[in-house]
């Protein structure tokens, strides 16, 4: 893969292009370029998340839930009841009127342990202690992102559209401002993404020097068992897994992506038999991610487990296992059952929701989630979860794009992108029946962006192409940049709760669906 960063003009002599030649010509500017590139895309990121990050001081949408259920987890080692409506109570203060009687909660407890140490933090009163470890999540994520590109097509540039594309958004900007779980799962399994990819780079270089050094034939591979990398992505994807269950699915993907990549990685490199050769791999594979994805799982259950209180904590003690699962402590049997419980809730979840949105809908950004609402005297404050449409639906072509292009090239780091998609998003469709909303999305959102980022390098032109189709592309990348930013300021008040003029308001729902 070419190291050129591919939407830099070449061939017109200006102060732009003299000035990156100087930069490429001289080590410590293109260091420089390297560190600034990063710090002010998120300075950018931070900065849109952190703004007003109080306002407003109410439990907007599922807030309700996370944000009391993580107060009472963070003070009883796991998730409490409530007395009957004590919403208004919360929010004047009184934050400690939870029971010491366990709440049936169907997530696991890691996100709700993050929002709980921000609350810590800075006050369970406040509305900014709330939020800020979503914001702050939220921006790790933009810079997650820009590793990964960087990681994935060695440009800066590539990588720094990716991220400024992350750090813009609509749905990135939501989702991090309010305290809901998505941006959790979504940081971690951006983390897993980029720790595969660095696994990827590492194995290739040490698989070719193993071979390389080789005097006899190829028949086999060596097992490589030294993959650090390898292990982080266990850890960073049981980590998601321990925020929301989809989690695992991720699980699913990754893995069957590292055991095909080594795969045609043996292949390419001469291995005669490489299929069996991938085989054996993929069992020391699966015994450097797997093993310790269940232990930061089950670490994140230690509250409960440590105490006595939680909901079902003593569920096997009056029934314990027998037979093969006898030997089990009770502690992990009555976990058991209770995870049974939260599957038959997830699998049977079929509640009717104004704001409801099937996975099929998704793609057409057919009904994003009003998450609050307040009018008074013509002036309205919302919040709505939909993405930037320019971002979103560029994505979304580029993502079906990427297919083709794939098809045709056969590119590892297209392949690697639709990895991301599918592991994010084709298991939703499965589940026709079952609740769900628009805003789950925010996990798929920074794939799509990858997808975007590769589609406006390709309209920019190779570093080959002619001069004039050079030009000509990237002016086009440019105007497509400066549109996307300029319609991001235009929704970023009903993204934020800005109070602004009912018109105005009704100027952004472009579909009936959007109200």
């Amino acid at each position: 893969m070419s190291t050129t960063d591919p939407l830099l003009p070449v061939t017109r002599a200006s102060w732009y292009d003299s000035w990156m030649s100087a930069v490429r010509a001289d080590p410590r500017r293109t260091r420089l370029l390297g560190i600034l590139a990063p710090i002010i895309v998120t300075l950018l990121a931070a900065v849109l998340r952190m703004w007003r990050l109080g306002d407003p001081h109410a439990l907007v949408f599922d807030e309700t839930y996370y944000v009391k259920d993580a107060w009472s987890q963070w003070n009883l080692g796991f998730p409490g009841n409530w007395p009957d409506d004590p919403n208004p109570g919360f929010q004047s203060g009184d934050v400690n009127a939870f029971l010491s009687s366990g709440s049936f909660v169907v997530h696991p407890p890691l996100g709700k342990w993050i929002i709980g140490a921000g609350m810590w933090l800075f006050g369970a009163d406040s509305s900014f202690g709330w939020r800020i470890s979503a914001a702050v999540f939220g921006t790790a994520t933009v810079l997650v992102l820009y590793f990964l590109a960087r990681t994935l097509t060695r440009s800066t540039v590539f990588a720094t559209i990716a991220a400024f594309l992350m750090a813009i958004d609509g749905l990135a900007i939501v989702t991090s401002r309010i305290s809901l779980l998505d941006i959790f799962l979504t940081f971690f399994v951006v983390l897993t993404f980029w720790f595969v990819l660095l696994d990827r780079n590492q194995r290739d270089r040490r698989l070719a020097a193993a071979l390389a050094a080789r005097s006899a034939g190829r028949r086999w591979g060596p097992v490589l068992w030294n993959r650090p990398w390898l292990l982080a992505a266990g850890a960073a994807v049981g980590a998601a897994t321990a925020v929301k269950w989809s989690g695992v699915i991720v699980i699913v993907a990754v893995g069957i992506y590292v055991v095909v990549s080594d795969a045609l990685a043996r292949r390419r490199l001469g291995v005669t038999l490489w299929p069996v050769d991938a085989l054996r791999q993929g069992l020391a594979s699966f015994v450097l991610l797997v093993p310790i994805a269940l232990a930061v799982y089950l670490a994140s259950w230690t509250g409960w487990l440590t105490t006595d209180g939680g909901y079902s904590r003593h569920a096997a003690d009056a029934d314990p296992a027998t037979g093969l699962w006898a030997w089990v402590p009770l502690p992990f049997q009555s976990l058991w059952k209770y995870h049974q419980a939260m599957y038959a809730f997830h699998a049977g979840l079929s509640t009717p929701h104004a704001y409801a949105s099937p996975a099929w809908q998704w793609p057409f950004l057919v009904r994003p989630t009003s998450m609050y609402w307040n009018q008074t005297d013509g002036t309205v404050e919302a919040i709505s979860s939909i993405p930037n449409p320019l971002i979103w639906w560029g994505g979304v072509a580029a993502a079906i794009w990427l297919i083709y292009r794939f098809v045709v090239t056969r590119s590892s780091a297209y392949a690697f992108v639709l990895v991301g998609i599918a592991a994010t998003y084709l298991p939703w469709p499965f589940y026709p029946d079952r609740t769900m909303f628009q805003f789950y999305t925010i996990v798929i959102l920074p794939f799509l962006v990858l997808a975007l980022t590769f589609a406006l390098r390709e309209i920019a032109g190779a570093p080959g192409a002619p001069p004039e189709r050079r030009r000509t592309g990237q002016r086009v990348v440019i105007v497509a940049l400066v549109a996307i930013a300029v319609l991001s300021a235009f929704w970023y008040p009903v993204w934020t709760a800005l109070p602004v003029p009912y018109d105005f308001w009704r100027l952004h729902n472009w579909i009936p669906t959007w109200i």
